[in-house]
């Protein structure tokens, strides 16, 4: 029987006529002129009915509505459905082999997924940490100097808002997206144009966001609070948008997430032998299912406010700007543990690989992750002790918010009897998770006093907090950000990473982080609030310190980079199968994991943790391997 010779490659010019990101870019710069032109068509033919819009504002939405329709577009969201309008046979794979252009385009790869969320998020992580220099580069001084006042709140808004929209992708996004089908024994996510979705909208975000300083920026900073949000510069519309992007995005991951955990576990995966992060990546997948509708639906009426000129939110209208307040907090609270909990379920993962021993107590680590998830919807009005609560319901809101550190704790004490008397190597992924323990640490004591009103009324809206937050979320979610990619990203990209480096940013990082933000717990008791460019003289010794540790903490993000980019594509040392003798199913596939998964569904008779039990399990068929192997 004669072979049939594959087709020879398109060349580089047909390929960029087809659906990718460059026709994707093409068509939403269209988008967003047809909207902004359309916008003010209606203007003309509606005014009489529409007295009270304001095309300016709907201008700039109808913009950006039309050119994030016009990118997705561009990048072949509509191919599917138009195909089968048309009557053909459904496909599930869409450009899983077509070498590198699969990264610039809609791609149904669960794994190519995982590393475009991994540098997406990384480049806006970036940006956000840009705007972090600047923001101490004007604190340098008491009174401004470097920006005017207006511009000063831009970069703070902005700063905040991309990195609290990003992250809380940032680990779902690259890491489950990539990892969950695998630890559950599957060869994709169950909706795998929806996950490529996902990205694509967050991509989409970013960069409206990013866009917001050619319309005057906005001066709520990330909580975009009414009424002063109804007040700001169109630039407040791409704050608004981007946001709502963002809960569009985690809504539909959140679902992805749970579908493919509940449908898709392989034979033998029960319960209690799902790997402890399939357990973290769920519950924060439920709180993203429940929470992010509550934003779209708050920004929805807030762009109706600016627009269409309602007043949801204006007290003189009869709304009331304190309802905004409860609707945001209703979800930015959960929020706060959608940025936390993948961060423990790293730390419960990586800890026994390290340590050499079983995680211990793991129905109660689970227990852990399910508490705070529920709790963490009684707690959003500790944010508004000072705005005016009723008085009657502080001790439940301050009782709520105490009783959180208890699923908490369950997860510090599987951590720390985990460690207990184990053969600990500290490699750089374990390195992380130990910091984990010392930032977040600080980050829970720090918030006993935003969780009583008395403290509370001194350090609301101070320095306190802000340095509280960074410990909790840039110390626990962001540090564990990096041991999961020192852990996993030579398994995704088949590279080793350069440890001597690694280890050079880690303690650059963990020393230069806690040098910024540990004074500000002083400074914000000394009275300076946030959000705020000038500040007393007798601060500006603790200012500048800050400032120069936050250079510095800068330069340790520059060494991981240089890392990355070094590793990656300079020295291309091939990365061993399983370089950390783990006993997890990724790490028994090659390196980097084929586009299949498995030649076969594996089957699980035990859970992953069984260090010191015994060899690591036979029961998983390696991809490549031959098809009666097990």
């Amino acid at each position: 029987m004669t072979a049939v010779a594959a087709p020879p490659p398109r060349p580089l010019w047909r390929r960029l006529l087809g659906f990718n990101l460059l026709t994707a870019l093409v068509l939403g710069v269209g988008g967003w002129y047809v909207g902004w032109f359309g916008a003010h068509a209606v203007k003309g033919l509606s005014i009489a009915y529409f007295a009270d819009t304001d095309y300016n504002e709907l201008s700039v939405v109808m913009a950006y509505i039309g050119g994030v329709v016009g990118f997705l577009v561009g990048l072949g969201f509509l191919n599917y459905p138009i195909a089968r309008m048309r009557g053909y046979p459904p496909s599930l794979r869409e450009k899983e082999t077509h070498g590198w252009t699969r990264y610039f385009s809609l791609c149904t790869d669960h794994k190519v997924v995982g590393i475009q969320y991994l540098w997406g998020i990384g480049l806006f992580f970036f940006i956000g940490g840009l705007n972090a220099m600047l923001i101490r580069t004007e604190l340098l001084r008491p009174n401004h100097q470097v920006f005017p006042a207006g511009t000063y709140l831009t970069i703070v808004g902005m700063h905040g808002t991309m990195m609290m929209g990003m992250m809380t992708s940032g680990i779902l996004g690259p890491f489950a997206n990539y990892l969950v089908p695998i630890m559950i024994g599957a060869r994709r996510m169950a909706f795998p144009r929806i996950e490529a979705l996902t990205f694509w909208l967050l991509m989409a975000a970013g960069t409206i966001l990013t866009s917001t300083i050619f319309f005057g920026g906005f001066p709520t900073g990330w909580t975009g609070y009414a009424p002063l949000s109804n007040e700001g510069n169109p630039g407040m519309d791409n704050y608004l948008l981007f946001f709502a992007l963002v809960g569009i995005s985690m809504t539909l991951l959140g679902l992805n997430m749970i579908a493919t955990v509940l449908t898709m576990r392989a034979p033998g995966l029960t319960w209690t032998r799902l790997p402890i992060f399939v357990w973290g990546v769920l519950s924060t997948a439920v709180l993203m299912v429940l929470a992010a509708p509550v934003l779209i639906a708050t920004l929805g009426m807030e762009m109706l406010d600016r627009t269409a000129q309602t007043t949801f939110f204006v007290a003189a209208g009869g709304g009331s700007s304190y309802l905004y307040q409860n609707l945001f907090w209703v979800f930015g609270h959960p929020e706060v543990y959608i940025l936390a909990l993948p961060g423990f379920a790293i730390v419960l993962e990586l800890l026994p690989v390290f340590s050499r021993k079983p995680l211990w107590g793991y129905r109660l680590a689970v227990g852990g992750l399910l508490g705070v998830s529920l709790l963490s919807w009684f707690v959003w009005q500790h944010h508004l002790f000072v705005s005016g609560i009723n008085g009657d319901l502080r001790p439940f809101y301050m009782l709520s918010t105490e009783l959180i550190s208890i699923p908490t704790g369950f997860t510090f004490l599987c951590g720390m009897m985990t460690l207990w008397r184990g053969n600990i190597r500290f490699t750089v992924p374990m390195l992380f998770c130990l910091a984990w323990f010392f930032n977040f640490l600080i980050g829970g004591l720090s918030g006993v006093f935003l969780s009583d009103v008395p403290s509370d009324v001194t350090t609301h809206g101070s320095f306190f907090s802000m340095a509280h937050f960074h410990y909790t979320i840039m110390g626990g979610l962001v540090f564990t950000f990096f041991a999961a990619i020192y852990y996993w990203v030579p398994k995704m990209t088949g590279w080793e990473l350069n440890e001597r480096l690694g280890k050079v940013h880690f303690w650059t990082m963990f020393i230069f982080f806690n040098s910024t933000f540990f004074p500000l717990f002083i400074a914000g008791f000394e009275g300076q609030p946030r959000r705020v460019v000038t500040y007393s003289s007798h601060l500006q010794f603790l200012n500048d310190w800050v400032s120069v540790s936050a250079f510095l903490l800068g330069i340790s993000m520059l060494v991981f980079l240089f890392n990355l980019v070094w590793s990656l594509a300079f020295v291309k040392k091939p990365a061993e199968a399983n370089p950390w003798s783990s006993r997890s199913i990724e790490f028994q596939l090659p390196s980097p994991v084929p586009v299949h998964n498995f030649d076969r569904i594996p089957v699980f008779s035990s859970d992953p943790y069984g260090y010191g039990e015994g060899p690591v399990p036979t029961w998983v068929a390696p991809a490549g391997a031959p098809a009666g192997s097990e």
